[in-house]
C-alpha cells in the first residue's frame, strides 16, 4: 500500500491548446490488479508531450482534456503492487514510458510492433502521466533500469533513445554508410548521432541551425549543415558533396517539421530510406517529393517508425550503458515545465530536459 499521510505533487495540463502548467497537489493512488505504483524521481520532457498540450496533433482522436498530468520518461521505484503482481517487484526501479500498457497478444505485439496495439494506452494522454511523484503503471510494461545507470540520464532513454535506437534497426544501417538527421541537435537526434557512429558504426551528416554546430560535432557528426542557409536544392547538393558521392543512405527525421519532411527524399541516394519518426504539428500535410514515380525508379524507401517495442528498450538501455550513447541532460524541478516547453517551441533546447521530481 501507498504511505498514508503523503500527498502526490503533480504538474497538469491547465488549459490545453496553450503552454500553462499548474502545479497541484493530488491523491496518492492505489494499484489494481496488474498495476505496480512507482514513485517517481525523474521525469524526462519530450517534444510530443508539448503536442499533446497544445493539441498540436490534428491526428490524435480527442483533443487533450484540461488538468491531464502529461509525460512518458519517468524513472522510480516500485512502492506498491496490486492483486496478481508479484510482491518482489517493491524496491525494484523502473521506467515508465509513451506506452504504458499493451495487450501483449495481438499480431502487432507478437511482432514487436507495440505501438500498433489496439488496447494500449498513453502516458500523459487520457492516462495520468510522469509528470508527478506517484505514477500508476502496468506490471508486466515496465522496464527495469540497469544498476550503473543514473536516473536523470536513464529517462530519456524510455523514449528519445529507444525511438531511435528502434528507427536505426528498421533501417538496418550499415558500417561507413551515411545518415543525414534533420534535427540532430534535439533531444531525439542528439541521441541518434551517437548510436549512428557507436552502435552502426555509420557516418553522421547532422542538419540544424547553426547555433548547434558545435553540439553536433562535439557528439561525433562527421558534416554540419545549417538548414537555414540552403533552399531545397541546395541542402540536397550539400549533402551529396558531404558524402562524396549521390548522397545519404539514410535520412532518419527526428524533428517535426513538415520542412524536414519534404526536403527529405531529395537527400537521399539511390536506392536509400527515409525514417520517419518525428510527427508535424498543425494540419496533416502529404510529403513533398513522394510520388511513385520517383519512389520507383529511385528505388526508394519510406519508413514509418513509432516509439520502439519492449526489446528494443532493453537493447537501447544496454547500449547506453556499454558507453554507446551519452544523454546530454539539463535536470530542473518540476515548477519549470511551463518554461521548458515555451523554450522548446523556440528551438532554444539542446540535447534533454530531465525533472526533478524528489
Amino acid at each position: 500500500m501507498a504511505s498514508q499521510g503523503k500527498t502526490n505533487k503533480a504538474a497538469v495540463y491547465a488549459n490545453p491548446g496553450t503552454t500553462e502548467i499548474k502545479v497541484v497537489e493530488l491523491e496518492i493512488p492505489e494499484p489494481g490488479p496488474g498495476q505496480v505504483l512507482v514513485r517517481l524521481t525523474h521525469s524526462g520532457v519530450c517534444r510530443s508531450d508539448l503536442a499533446v498540450c497544445k493539441n498540436a496533433w490534428t491526428y490524435l482522436r480527442y483533443p487533450t482534456p484540461p488538468n491531464q498530468v502529461g509525460g512518458h520518461e519517468g524513472i522510480g521505484k516500485v512502492v506498491s503492487t496490486g492483486a496478481d503482481v508479484d510482491s518482489n517487484m517493491i524496491g525494484k526501479r523502473v521506467g515508465i514510458k509513451w506506452i504504458k500498457s499493451t495487450c501483449g497478444e495481438c499480431e502487432f505485439c507478437l511482432a514487436s510492433l507495440d505501438a500498433s496495439c489496439p488496447s494500449l494506452t498513453v502516458s500523459g494522454y487520457y492516462t495520468p502521466g510522469t509528470f508527478q511523484q506517484y505514477c500508476l503503471a502496468a506490471a508486466n510494461y515496465v522496464t527495469p533500469i540497469p544498476e550503473n545507470m543514473a536516473s536523470e540520464t536513464a529517462a530519456p532513454l524510455l523514449c528519445g533513445g529507444m525511438t531511435v535506437w528502434s528507427a536505426l534497426k528498421k533501417a538496418d544501417v550499415k558500417p561507413d554508410q551515411w545518415v543525414a538527421i534533420p534535427g540532430a541537435g534535439g533531444g531525439l537526434g542528439h541521441l541518434a548521432i551517437q548510436f549512428v557512429k557507436n552502435s552502426k558504426k555509420g557516418k553522421v551528416i547532422a542538419i540544424d541551425d547553426g547555433t548547434k554546430e558545435e553540439f553536433c560535432r562535439k557528439l561525433g557528426a562527421d558534416a554540419f549543415l545549417d538548414f537555414r542557409k540552403y533552399s531545397d536544392e541546395e541542402l540536397a547538393d550539400a549533402v551529396k558533396t558531404a558524402t562524396g558521392g549521390p548522397g545519404a543512405h539514410v535520412v532518419l527525421v527526428t524533428t517535426s517539421s513538415q520542412k524536414s519532411y519534404d526536403q527529405a527524399i531529395g537527400l537521399l541516394r539511390p536506392g536509400g530510406k527515409m525514417v520517419c519518426v518525428g510527427i508535424p504539428e498543425g494540419q496533416e500535410t502529404p510529403i513533398k517529393g513522394v510520388v511513385a514515380s520517383h519512389i520507383a525508379t529511385k528505388q526508394k524507401q519510406v519508413i514509418g517508425s513509432a516509439v520502439g517495442s519492449l526489446a528494443e528498450t532493453a537493447e537501447c538501455l544496454a547500449a547506453a550503458g556499454r558507453g554507446e550513447a551519452k544523454v546530454e541532460v539539463s535536470v530542473l524541478k518540476l515548477e519549470k515545465l511551463g518554461e521548458i516547453f515555451r523554450d522548446m517551441e523556440e528551438g532554444k533546447l539542446q540535447g534533454r530536459v530531465v525533472l526533478d521530481l524528489s
